[in-house]
Parts: C-alpha cells; structure tokens; sequence
C-alpha cells in the first residue's frame, strides 16, 4: 500500500536516538527467557500461547525507565520477548510428541537446544525478505502489533523530546496486581495444595440396554479454576472463546456419553492409573474411577475427532491464504533481484539480502547433520534438510499473513505444522519408512524446525509492524531477535525437560494437546495407528463448519482439550462480552477505533476512554496469564527438587472455587470501574 510506503512514523526516519543498546539487549534476552518460559508451561497445559508483544513491552518499559530507556530500547526489549515466546510455541507444539511416540524416553536437552536455535535462527531470516512484503506492501491489520504501538507511544512517548504529554496513559500496575493475584493462587493450589485446582462432577442417569449388554448414562462436567484460561479467554473475545466452547460441548456432552454407552467405561487397574482417579474423585475411588473412564475415552476416541478437525481447518487456512501467499513470494523474489538499494531511508533498513541468502544456504549443513545423528538416516536427513530449509519460507509467509489477520495470540500456527507434518510423513512414507521409530523421530524433527520458523515469523510481525510505527530501525530489530533466540533457546529445552519430569507429558496436568496431535498425524500416516473413523468424523465436521461459514481451528480446539480448560476461556469469553456491553451502552461502540489506524494508533493526546478500558484488561490478563504461567515452572521446579509443601491429600475444593470467582469479579470490575464510579 503506498500509504504505508509514506507512513510518518512516530520518530522520525532521519532522526537518530539509543537503540540497539547493551541494556535494551539484556534486558530482550532475560525477557525472552522469562516469557518463553511462562508460555511453555502454558502451551503445554492449555494447548495454546499467548503473545509476549504486550506484556513484554511492559515489562521492558518497566525495566528500563530507571535507566532512562527510550522507546527505540524498550522496542528492542520487546523484541526480545516476542522470540523467546514464539520458540516456546515451535517447542512444546511438537518436541514433547517425540516422548508421546516413544521414539525419546526423556526430553534431550542438547537435541532440544539446537533444533530451538536452528528454527529460531531461520524464521528470523526468512523474516527478513518476508517484511516488506507482509507489512508495507499489504493492508492486514496486525492487530497486536498496532495495539502495542499505541501503549508505547501513549506510555514511553519521545523521551528526546525532554517532556512527555499526560494522555491518560494505562498504568502498568494492572499486570503486577494480575501476576501476583494469579501467581499466588496457582502457588497455593500446586504447591501448598490448600484447595483444589479443578472440579469434576459426573452424573449416571441410568442403565441402557446397547448392542446386547446393559451400559451406564453416563454426563460429565467440570471446569479448571485457572486465572491464567480467564485472562486467555477474555483475550481472545467471546466470539471465539464461544467457538472453543462449543468444540468442548460436542466433544464432552454429545460424543463422549455416545461412546461411553456404545463400550462402557474403562476402569483404572494400574497403581498410577489408581492414583489419578483417586485424584479426580477427591479421595473418594468409586466417583474418581468413573471421571478417569470418561477421560480415557476422551483420550482414546475424542482427541482423534479434533485431530481430522484440526486438519482440515489448518490446510483451509493455508488454502484460503493461497492468493496473499503467491504474492508474499513474488514480493520477496523481487527484493533479491533488486538487492539492496543504497539509499534506503533508516526505518527502512534490513540485514543484507545476500548474507541472510547465504546464511539461510549454510543452515542446510547443521540441519542435515542434526537430522542424520538422531535419526541415522543420512540418504533421506539429506533430502529432508533442503526440504525443511525451503519449506520454513512456505510456512513462515503464511504464519506471518495468518499473525497479521488475527494477531498472534490467536495465529494458529498449529494449522502450519500439521500440514508440514502431514507432507513430510508422506514424503517419508514415499522413502518407505512406515512403523519405523525413526522414522516418527524425523518426522517430528522437520516439523519442529519448521514450526519453530513459522512461530517466530508470524509472533515477531507484530513486533517489526510496532517497530515500523514508531520509527524503528529494522536491522537493529532483527538483531535483537536473534539474540532473543541464541538466550531463550538453551533455556527452553530446560523448562521442557522439568515439566516433563514434575508433570509428565501426556498426563491430566499437562496434556500438550499440540504435541498429542502431532504424534497421532505420525502414527496415521507412518504407524497406521490412527483411529480413522474418528478422524474422518472431525474431518466431515470441518467441511460442515467451513460450508456454514463458522471458523474451525477453534472449535477443533475445544473439541481436543480436557473440558476442564473450555470452561474457564469460555468464563473469560463472556466476561469480555459483559466489558463490551457496558462500553457500548456508555460510549456506542465496543471497537477501539484508534488501533485499526496506523496514524491514530500512534498520537499523544485525547486516548478515548474506552480505548483505556480495553488496555485496562489487556495488561490484567496479560499478569493472570504471566503469574500462573511462571509459578506453574517454580512448582515445577520444586517437585523435581523434592520440595514437598502440600497441607492436604486431597485439598478442598469450595476455597479455590470462590476465590476463583472473586478473580473473575475482579476482571469485570477493574477495567470498568471509571464507568462504575462516574454512575455514582
């Protein structure tokens, strides 16, 4: 869009100010670390991460005004934090699948580390020929990444300038309150174990007489009391917690009670088996044993309807950018035949075309070797390593469209990887590798690489579109990048590997939902293991929402996650919808208008209020999600430490429920409390 070629941002171009500083450096890589932690923990308990663009501009704004940051550092901070998040997501949506598929009896570190750092260090790349081309020659909105401009210039403002305008401005205070709340509520229900974290109840309606023996009716309910799902749900809006929600119906309410009465309920027999059900009942064996059948059912059965779902709703999205793709290419081919131009303007700036190209050739050689020692297959790791290499710039133009349609947080890169996963075990299958256990190895090895691109590519748009706003230099961006890579790589593969041995992958209390997805994409294609009725069935459901013009990533989701974690997201969901409702009512409409503007997102004066009342919520939520997310890797870290704190057994349950509803009056009433106080 020629505007965009135009766009004044907001330091100028010819203007030079502290950027690519040491601090602003530091304080990037310890935030990529502290992020990407936080969403690795939970990516892999709900299925999904959160953008760090937010709050890590936050926290980098919080950490480097004492040391007079400007906004140019606070940028390079975020950008940081927007690294080590979107490598958490290539991590934990496709590593832990190499546990599930029992080609890894433990997470590898080493292993671990440099498939992060080749990822990372190539979607940062490929991101380089990829900018011009999704930001400035495009109309996509980039939703975060406008937002994120507007808190910075609103709160950091042009300290050059030696005086800042009061407009009203949000007070990071919000995501402290919201990181304390959360981290302390989670502590005490992991930890100390003084109430409990979810509630199940299950009902048996009676007895029915199905295909020659009698089987129970059985229903089952529950929800999670987790702030960090709230702020998740709040988030991402009611429209699509609702979609998540209604996922969670079909898989929890409708299918899984047809197929608890058509097979019966399995009981639990082995000692940990026992253990969880015990858990899940409260103590009480006879009620946990029957929530534990449910569950295995939902484990054996309904996850394999959100994998045919999730299918067909990822290869729709790849189809539908199909258009915008073919440009994408075409941009960035363009851009290597015209090399660089000398004279490009400073907010126009990027790595040299020719040492990126040359960079990203070379990373053939550590990717094919890496492949080939895991594997020991160095015919096809050579084949599969040009593969994976030009396949992450397919995948990283359509993560980076789908990050600037939707916004990161709700970007489904999960889509990306199983359509990469799904060629490449055909691809392999073409080799003959079929049932081979190191043939499910590579398979998740190439997805993990280019799923860890694809994140990068897609989170870090936003970052570079705030960055082209405010007038950042986009060499110093990409720099900061792959800093945020190099530290949050190594740290990764750590938090990874303890949260496997505190919670177990897999288990009740880290599902990795991603990662059982994968590993069931590999197991159809390779093993022929897969449940295909049931994959079939989420596939014909797919098709059926596609032709009624209803989104199918979200709803496949909520089919694929434990209830217990549809419920809360679909509690944030609707108080979202009760916010917008008293904004409307006050102010006519819920739309923050100013953010869908380049010009507007950035101006110093006259924040209406009702754009305040939505960065309100944006920073609590984003501390509900921090706080649990990063006490979540503490307790991991205690249990692996022997560190035992619990006060009960089997902790009560009504203490965490009320405490739970007070955390989501709280979410309701802080961002409307100007409205509150002004009807008084």
């Amino acid at each position: 869009m020629s505007s965009r070629e135009d766009f004044k941002s907001f330091i100028p171009a010819k203007k030079i100010i502290p950027e690519l500083t040491i601090k602003a450096i530091l304080i990037g890589a310890m935030l990529a670390i502290i992020l990407g932690s936080a969403n690795a923990y939970l990516g892999l308990y709900a299925g999904m991460t959160v953008s760090a663009v937010i709050p890590g501009a936050v926290m980098a704004f919080a950490l480097l005004k004492p040391l007079k940051g400007t906004i140019l550092e606070v940028n390079i901070g975020m950008m940081g934090a927007a690294a080590g998040e979107a490598l958490a997501a290539g991590i934990i949506f496709t590593i832990p699948a190499l546990v599930l598929l029992g080609t890894w009896t433990e997470i590898h570190y080493i292993e671990t580390t440099l498939i992060a750092l080749l990822g990372g260090i190539l979607g940062v790349l490929w991101m380089v020929p990829l900018r011009r081309a999704l930001i400035i020659k495009t109309d996509l909105p980039f939703p975060e990444g406008v937002a994120v401009a507007a808190v910075l210039t609103t709160t950091v403002g042009d300290t050059s300038e030696g005086s800042k305008k009061d407009d009203g401005g949000v007070s990071s205070v919000w995501l402290i309150v919201g990181a304390l709340s959360a981290g302390l509520f989670k502590f005490g229900q992991t930890s100390l174990k003084t109430f409990s974290g979810a509630v199940h109840g299950i009902v048996d309606i009676g007895k029915f007489n199905i295909g020659g023996g009698e089987k129970s009716g059985i229903f089952y309910g529950g929800f999670a009391s987790s702030p960090a799902l709230l702020g998740v749900g709040w988030i991402i809006g009611p429209k699509i917690a609702s979609f998540i929600f209604v996922g969670g119906l079909l898989g929890w309410v409708i299918l899984a009670p047809l197929i608890a009465l058509a097979v019966g309920l399995p009981s639990p027999t082995t000692p940990s088996a026992i253990t969880d059900a015990l858990a899940f009942g409260n103590g009480n064996f006879d009620v946990g044993s029957m929530i534990w059948g449910f569950y295995q059912i939902w484990g054996d059965y309904i996850r394999y309807v959100g994998v045919g779902a999730m299918v067909v709703g990822g290869l729709y999205t790849i189809f539908k950018l199909r258009a915008n793709l073919a440009e994408g290419i075409k941009e960035a081919i363009a851009g290597i035949k015209g090399g660089q131009i000398e004279t490009k303007k400073r907010t126009d700036e990027d790595l040299n075309f020719k040492i990126v190209f040359l960079l990203i050739g070379a990373l053939t050689i550590p990717i094919f070797i890496l492949y080939a020692a895991i594997s020991g297959m160095w015919g096809v790791s050579l084949v599969m390593s040009i593969f994976a290499i030009l396949f992450a710039f397919v995948a990283s133009a359509i993560a980076g469209y789908m990050a600037g349609l939707l916004g990161s947080s709700n970007n489904p890169i999960s889509g990306v990887t199983v359509s990469v996963l799904l060629i490449t075990s055909l691809i392999l299958l073409g080799f003959g590798l079929s049932g081979n256990l190191g043939a499910y190895g590579i398979a998740i090895l190439i997805a993990a690489v280019i799923c860890c691109a694809a994140a990068i590519s897609g989170d870090v748009l936003q970052s570079m579109t705030c960055g082209q706003m405010i007038g950042a230099t986009p060499k110093n961006q990409q720099i900061a990048e792959m800093i945020g890579v190099l530290a949050a790589a190594p740290i990764l593969a750590l938090v990874v590997s303890a949260l496997d041995k505190a919670y177990h992958i897999g288990s009740t209390n880290l599902p990795a939902p991603q990662a059982f997805l994968m590993a069931g994409i590999v197991e159809g294609v390779l093993g022929g293991q897969m449940i295909w009725p049931f994959v079939i069935a989420g596939a014909v459901l797919a098709f059926v929402l596609i032709l009624i013009d209803l989104p199918v990533l979200p709803v496949a989701i909520g089919i694929y996650l434990p209830f217990t974690l549809v419920v809360p997201i679909f509690g944030g969901g609707i108080i979202r919808h009760i916010t917008n409702g008293f904004i409307t009512k006050k102010y006519g409409s819920a739309d923050d208008e100013e953010i869908s503007e380049w010009e507007l997102a950035i101006k110093q004066t006259d924040v209406k209020p009702k754009e305040k009342i939505i960065r309100t919520g944006l920073l609590l939520t984003a501390g509900l999600i921090a706080g649990e997310a990063l006490t979540g890797v503490i307790v991991a870290f205690l249990i692996i430490g022997g560190i035992d704190l619990a006060l009960f057994p089997f902790p009560p349950i009504l203490p965490g429920v009320l405490i739970f509803i007070f955390l989501a009056i709280l979410l309701a009433y802080i961002p409307l409390r100007e409205i509150f106080a002004d009807k008084e």
